[in-house]
Protein backbone atom coordinates (compact mmCIF):
# COMPACT_ATOMS: atom_id res chain seq x y z
CA UNK A 1 0.00 0.00 0.00
CA UNK A 2 1.24 3.50 -0.86
CA UNK A 3 2.57 5.66 1.94
CA UNK A 4 0.36 8.64 2.85
CA UNK A 5 2.08 11.73 4.23
CA UNK A 6 0.61 14.90 5.70
CA UNK A 7 2.96 17.85 5.18
CA UNK A 8 2.94 21.02 7.29
CA UNK A 9 4.84 24.19 6.30
CA UNK A 10 5.07 27.32 8.48
CA UNK A 11 8.60 28.65 8.03
CA UNK A 12 7.73 32.24 7.14
CA UNK A 13 4.41 33.89 6.29
CA UNK A 14 2.52 31.12 4.47
CA UNK A 15 0.61 28.47 6.42
CA UNK A 16 0.31 25.36 4.28
CA UNK A 17 -0.77 21.74 4.56
CA UNK A 18 -0.65 19.04 1.90
CA UNK A 19 -1.35 15.34 1.53
CA UNK A 20 0.54 12.98 -0.80
CA UNK A 21 0.04 9.29 -1.43
CA UNK A 22 3.24 7.79 -2.70
CA UNK A 23 4.62 10.70 -4.70
CA UNK A 24 1.21 11.82 -5.99
CA UNK A 25 -0.22 15.05 -4.63
CA UNK A 26 -3.77 14.80 -3.32
CA UNK A 27 -4.13 18.30 -1.86
CA UNK A 28 -2.07 21.42 -1.21
CA UNK A 29 -3.69 24.27 0.75
CA UNK A 30 -1.96 27.61 1.39
CA UNK A 31 -3.10 30.55 3.52
CA UNK A 32 -1.07 33.67 2.78
CA UNK A 33 -0.75 36.67 5.10
CA UNK A 34 -1.60 40.05 3.60
CA UNK A 35 -0.94 41.80 6.92
CA UNK A 36 2.76 42.29 6.07
CA UNK A 37 2.22 44.29 2.87
CA UNK A 38 1.78 47.65 4.60
CA UNK A 39 5.08 47.16 6.47
CA UNK A 40 7.10 46.36 3.36
CA UNK A 41 8.32 43.04 4.79
CA UNK A 42 7.43 40.15 7.06
CA UNK A 43 6.91 41.04 10.74
CA UNK A 44 7.83 37.85 12.68
CA UNK A 45 5.40 38.35 15.59
CA UNK A 46 2.47 39.01 13.26
CA UNK A 47 3.45 36.00 11.16
CA UNK A 48 3.41 33.59 14.11
CA UNK A 49 0.04 34.91 15.29
CA UNK A 50 -1.44 34.43 11.84
CA UNK A 51 -0.09 30.87 11.71
CA UNK A 52 -1.90 30.13 14.97
CA UNK A 53 -5.15 31.34 13.45
CA UNK A 54 -4.69 29.54 10.15
CA UNK A 55 -3.14 26.18 10.89
CA UNK A 56 -6.22 24.26 12.09
CA UNK A 57 -8.51 25.27 9.18
CA UNK A 58 -5.67 24.79 6.65
CA UNK A 59 -4.86 21.25 7.83
CA UNK A 60 -8.56 20.38 8.06
CA UNK A 61 -9.16 21.60 4.50
CA UNK A 62 -6.14 19.70 3.16
CA UNK A 63 -7.36 16.44 4.70
CA UNK A 64 -10.89 16.95 3.41
CA UNK A 65 -9.75 17.81 -0.13
CA UNK A 66 -7.57 14.70 -0.16
CA UNK A 67 -10.39 12.54 1.21
CA UNK A 68 -8.12 11.31 3.99
CA UNK A 69 -8.78 10.93 7.71
CA UNK A 70 -6.00 11.11 10.35
CA UNK A 71 -6.11 7.35 10.91
CA UNK A 72 -5.00 6.83 7.28
CA UNK A 73 -1.88 9.01 7.60
CA UNK A 74 1.42 7.14 7.89
CA UNK A 75 3.51 10.14 8.97
CA UNK A 76 3.40 13.89 9.57
CA UNK A 77 6.19 15.78 7.82
CA UNK A 78 6.87 19.26 9.21
CA UNK A 79 9.34 22.03 8.50
CA UNK A 80 11.93 22.11 11.26
CA UNK A 81 13.91 24.98 9.70
CA UNK A 82 15.39 27.23 8.55
CA UNK A 83 12.93 30.08 8.98
CA UNK A 84 11.34 32.41 11.51
CA UNK A 85 11.52 30.68 14.87
CA UNK A 86 8.07 31.78 16.05
CA UNK A 87 6.46 30.61 12.82
CA UNK A 88 8.31 27.29 12.93
CA UNK A 89 7.17 26.76 16.53
CA UNK A 90 3.53 26.88 15.45
CA UNK A 91 3.94 24.20 12.79
CA UNK A 92 6.17 22.01 14.94
CA UNK A 93 3.85 22.22 17.95
CA UNK A 94 0.82 21.41 15.86
CA UNK A 95 2.59 18.40 14.32
CA UNK A 96 3.47 17.16 17.82
CA UNK A 97 -0.10 17.54 19.05
CA UNK A 98 -1.51 15.68 16.07
CA UNK A 99 1.14 13.00 16.46
CA UNK A 100 0.24 12.42 20.11
CA UNK A 101 -3.52 12.52 19.52
CA UNK A 102 -3.50 9.95 16.71
CA UNK A 103 -0.26 8.05 17.38
CA UNK A 104 1.26 9.11 14.05
CA UNK A 105 5.06 9.28 13.65
CA UNK A 106 6.71 12.60 12.75
CA UNK A 107 9.39 13.38 10.18
CA UNK A 108 11.40 16.62 10.29
CA UNK A 109 12.18 18.34 6.99
CA UNK A 110 14.81 20.85 5.92
CA UNK A 111 12.80 23.61 4.19
CA UNK A 112 15.45 24.17 1.51
CA UNK A 113 15.69 20.49 0.65
CA UNK A 114 11.91 20.54 0.31
CA UNK A 115 12.22 23.19 -2.41
CA UNK A 116 14.68 21.00 -4.30
CA UNK A 117 12.55 17.87 -4.01
CA UNK A 118 9.47 19.68 -5.31
CA UNK A 119 10.70 18.44 -8.70
CA UNK A 120 9.61 14.92 -7.71
CA UNK A 121 5.97 15.70 -6.92
CA UNK A 122 3.58 13.88 -9.25
CA UNK A 123 0.16 15.27 -10.10
CA UNK A 124 -2.85 12.97 -10.49
CA UNK A 125 -3.85 14.43 -13.88
CA UNK A 126 -0.50 15.15 -15.53
CA UNK A 127 3.06 13.89 -15.74
CA UNK A 128 5.92 16.19 -14.75
CA UNK A 129 9.42 15.17 -15.89
CA UNK A 130 11.91 14.61 -13.08
CA UNK A 131 15.68 15.24 -13.16
CA UNK A 132 18.00 12.24 -13.02
CA UNK A 133 20.59 11.87 -10.25
CA UNK A 134 23.00 13.47 -9.91
CA UNK A 135 21.72 16.88 -10.92
CA UNK A 136 22.50 20.47 -10.04
CA UNK A 137 19.86 22.70 -8.49
CA UNK A 138 20.06 26.47 -8.37
CA UNK A 139 18.13 27.28 -5.21
CA UNK A 140 17.12 30.94 -5.16
CA UNK A 141 14.84 32.47 -2.56
CA UNK A 142 14.45 35.56 -0.40
CA UNK A 143 16.91 34.27 2.18
CA UNK A 144 19.15 31.79 0.36
CA UNK A 145 21.04 31.45 -2.90
CA UNK A 146 22.84 28.14 -3.42
CA UNK A 147 24.07 25.70 -6.01
CA UNK A 148 23.37 22.21 -4.73
CA UNK A 149 24.63 18.90 -6.10
CA UNK A 150 21.80 16.41 -5.60
CA UNK A 151 22.96 12.78 -5.67
CA UNK A 152 19.74 11.29 -4.26
CA UNK A 153 16.65 12.47 -2.37
CA UNK A 154 18.68 12.23 0.84
CA UNK A 155 22.17 13.16 -0.44
CA UNK A 156 22.66 16.85 -1.16
CA UNK A 157 25.87 18.87 -1.13
CA UNK A 158 25.96 22.67 -1.17
CA UNK A 159 28.82 23.52 -3.53
CA UNK A 160 28.14 27.25 -3.74
CA UNK A 161 26.30 29.77 -1.60
CA UNK A 162 25.88 33.52 -1.14
CA UNK A 163 28.37 35.15 1.21
CA UNK A 164 25.98 38.03 2.00
CA UNK A 165 22.60 38.93 0.53
CA UNK A 166 20.49 36.42 -1.38
CA UNK A 167 19.13 37.11 -4.86
CA UNK A 168 15.61 37.54 -3.49
CA UNK A 169 16.85 40.08 -0.95
CA UNK A 170 18.49 42.08 -3.73
CA UNK A 171 15.21 42.18 -5.64
CA UNK A 172 13.13 43.16 -2.61
CA UNK A 173 15.53 45.78 -1.20
CA UNK A 174 16.03 47.48 -4.55
CA UNK A 175 12.29 47.43 -5.14
CA UNK A 176 11.73 49.11 -1.78
CA UNK A 177 14.03 52.05 -2.54
CA UNK A 178 12.16 52.54 -5.83
CA UNK A 179 8.90 52.74 -3.90
CA UNK A 180 7.51 49.50 -5.33
CA UNK A 181 5.03 47.46 -3.27
CA UNK A 182 6.07 44.38 -1.26
CA UNK A 183 6.98 41.74 -2.28
CA UNK A 184 9.13 43.56 -4.80
CA UNK A 185 10.47 40.63 -6.84
CA UNK A 186 7.26 39.94 -8.83
CA UNK A 187 6.77 43.68 -9.45
CA UNK A 188 10.30 44.03 -10.82
CA UNK A 189 9.70 40.98 -13.01
CA UNK A 190 6.55 42.56 -14.46
CA UNK A 191 8.11 45.99 -15.06
CA UNK A 192 11.29 44.48 -16.53
CA UNK A 193 9.30 43.22 -19.50
CA UNK A 194 8.65 46.84 -20.49
CA UNK A 195 12.22 48.10 -20.08
CA UNK A 196 15.66 47.98 -21.69
CA UNK A 197 18.00 45.56 -19.85
CA UNK A 198 21.04 47.43 -21.21
CA UNK A 199 19.95 50.90 -20.07
CA UNK A 200 22.03 50.80 -16.87
CA UNK A 201 25.20 48.98 -15.85
CA UNK A 202 25.50 47.77 -12.26
CA UNK A 203 28.46 46.23 -10.44
CA UNK A 204 29.02 42.49 -10.59
CA UNK A 205 30.84 40.69 -7.77
CA UNK A 206 34.19 38.95 -7.76
CA UNK A 207 34.26 36.53 -4.83
CA UNK A 208 36.87 33.96 -3.82
CA UNK A 209 34.57 30.97 -3.67
CA UNK A 210 34.51 29.21 -7.02
CA UNK A 211 30.73 28.80 -7.06
CA UNK A 212 29.81 31.35 -4.38
CA UNK A 213 27.60 34.38 -4.85
CA UNK A 214 27.45 37.94 -3.56
CA UNK A 215 24.70 40.49 -4.10
CA UNK A 216 25.54 43.23 -1.58
CA UNK A 217 27.79 45.05 -4.06
CA UNK A 218 25.10 44.99 -6.71
CA UNK A 219 22.61 46.40 -4.23
CA UNK A 220 25.03 49.19 -3.26
CA UNK A 221 25.73 49.98 -6.93
CA UNK A 222 22.01 50.22 -7.58
CA UNK A 223 21.47 52.55 -4.62
CA UNK A 224 24.35 54.85 -5.65
CA UNK A 225 22.98 55.04 -9.18
CA UNK A 226 19.59 56.11 -7.87
CA UNK A 227 21.09 58.62 -5.45
CA UNK A 228 23.24 60.32 -8.07
CA UNK A 229 20.49 60.42 -10.68
CA UNK A 230 17.77 61.63 -8.32
CA UNK A 231 20.03 64.56 -7.36
CA UNK A 232 19.81 65.70 -10.98
CA UNK A 233 16.16 64.82 -11.53
CA UNK A 234 13.69 64.26 -8.68
CA UNK A 235 11.40 62.30 -11.01
CA UNK A 236 14.19 60.07 -12.30
CA UNK A 237 12.88 56.82 -10.78
CA UNK A 238 9.37 57.32 -12.09
CA UNK A 239 10.64 58.12 -15.59
CA UNK A 240 13.06 55.19 -15.78
CA UNK A 241 11.41 52.60 -13.54
CA UNK A 242 11.01 49.95 -16.26
CA UNK A 243 14.61 50.34 -17.47
CA UNK A 244 15.94 50.18 -13.89
CA UNK A 245 13.98 46.98 -13.27
CA UNK A 246 15.06 45.41 -16.56
CA UNK A 247 18.74 46.22 -15.98
CA UNK A 248 18.66 45.04 -12.36
CA UNK A 249 16.95 41.78 -13.25
CA UNK A 250 19.31 41.09 -16.16
CA UNK A 251 22.33 41.66 -13.90
CA UNK A 252 21.05 39.31 -11.19
CA UNK A 253 20.25 36.62 -13.75
CA UNK A 254 23.70 36.97 -15.33
CA UNK A 255 25.38 36.59 -11.93
CA UNK A 256 23.29 33.50 -11.14
CA UNK A 257 23.87 31.75 -14.47
CA UNK A 258 27.60 32.42 -14.73
CA UNK A 259 28.35 30.35 -11.61
CA UNK A 260 25.79 27.69 -12.54
CA UNK A 261 27.33 27.26 -16.00
CA UNK A 262 30.78 27.00 -14.44
CA UNK A 263 29.61 24.33 -11.99
CA UNK A 264 27.96 22.32 -14.76
CA UNK A 265 31.15 22.37 -16.83
CA UNK A 266 33.47 21.38 -14.01
CA UNK A 267 31.26 18.60 -12.62
CA UNK A 268 30.08 17.34 -16.00
CA UNK A 269 26.43 17.43 -14.93
CA UNK A 270 23.82 18.42 -17.50
CA UNK A 271 20.57 17.87 -15.62
CA UNK A 272 19.95 21.35 -14.24
CA UNK A 273 17.02 22.45 -12.06
CA UNK A 274 15.95 25.65 -10.32
CA UNK A 275 13.86 25.96 -7.16
CA UNK A 276 12.75 28.49 -4.55
CA UNK A 277 10.67 31.65 -4.72
CA UNK A 278 12.89 33.45 -7.24
CA UNK A 279 12.54 30.47 -9.62
CA UNK A 280 9.14 31.97 -10.46
CA UNK A 281 10.90 34.92 -12.12
CA UNK A 282 10.04 34.81 -15.81
CA UNK A 283 13.36 36.28 -16.89
CA UNK A 284 15.32 33.63 -14.98
CA UNK A 285 13.13 30.84 -16.35
CA UNK A 286 13.66 32.03 -19.92
CA UNK A 287 17.39 32.55 -19.43
CA UNK A 288 18.05 29.11 -17.93
CA UNK A 289 15.95 27.47 -20.63
CA UNK A 290 17.97 29.26 -23.32
CA UNK A 291 21.27 28.41 -21.58
CA UNK A 292 20.20 24.78 -21.49
CA UNK A 293 19.31 24.78 -25.18
CA UNK A 294 22.74 26.14 -26.11
CA UNK A 295 24.66 23.83 -23.75
CA UNK A 296 22.76 20.59 -24.19
CA UNK A 297 21.27 20.64 -20.68
CA UNK A 298 18.06 19.03 -19.60
CA UNK A 299 16.48 21.89 -17.67
CA UNK A 300 13.76 21.49 -15.06
CA UNK A 301 11.54 24.38 -14.02
CA UNK A 302 9.13 23.79 -11.13
CA UNK A 303 5.44 24.56 -11.71
CA UNK A 304 4.77 28.07 -10.43
CA UNK A 305 2.56 26.78 -7.60
CA UNK A 306 5.57 24.90 -6.18
CA UNK A 307 8.01 27.84 -6.29
CA UNK A 308 6.63 29.62 -3.22
CA UNK A 309 6.58 28.08 0.26
CA UNK A 310 4.15 25.17 0.24
CA UNK A 311 3.52 21.95 2.14
CA UNK A 312 3.58 19.72 -0.94
CA UNK A 313 7.37 20.02 -1.03
CA UNK A 314 7.54 19.24 2.69
CA UNK A 315 5.36 16.18 2.20
CA UNK A 316 7.47 14.78 -0.67
CA UNK A 317 10.67 15.33 1.32
CA UNK A 318 9.04 13.63 4.31
CA UNK A 319 8.03 10.71 2.10
CA UNK A 320 11.64 9.92 1.19
CA UNK A 321 12.81 10.31 4.79
CA UNK A 322 9.98 8.13 6.14
CA UNK A 323 10.88 5.36 3.68
CA UNK A 324 14.36 5.29 5.24
CA UNK A 325 13.00 5.19 8.78
CA UNK A 326 14.18 8.74 9.57
CA UNK A 327 11.62 9.57 12.25
CA UNK A 328 11.68 12.43 14.75
CA UNK A 329 11.31 12.35 18.52
CA UNK A 330 8.67 14.39 20.32
CA UNK A 331 11.50 16.33 21.95
CA UNK A 332 12.55 17.80 18.59
CA UNK A 333 12.78 21.61 18.47
CA UNK A 334 12.66 23.92 15.46
CA UNK A 335 15.76 25.87 14.44
CA UNK A 336 15.97 29.23 12.69
CA UNK A 337 19.36 28.89 11.00
CA UNK A 338 20.45 26.51 8.26
CA UNK A 339 23.73 25.79 10.07
CA UNK A 340 21.80 24.23 12.96
CA UNK A 341 20.29 21.64 10.61
CA UNK A 342 23.58 20.48 9.07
Amino acid sequence: MDITILGIESSCDDTSAAVIRGTTLLSNVIASQAVHIKYGGVIPELASRAHQQNIIPVVDTALKEAGVTPDKIDAIAFTRGPGLLGSLLVGTSFAKGLSIAHNIPMVEVNHLQGHILSHFIDLPDSEIPHPAFPFLCLLVSGGHTQIVKVSSPLEMEIIGSTIDDAAGEAFDKCAKVMGLPYPGGPVIDRLAKEGNPEAFIFAKPHVKGEFDYSFSGLKTSFLYTLRDCVKEDADFVEKHKADLCASLQATIIDILLNKLIKASKQLGIKDIAIAGGVSANSGLREAITEAGRRRGWRTFLPPLKFTTDNAAMIAISGYYRYKQGMLSELSIAPVARLEELL
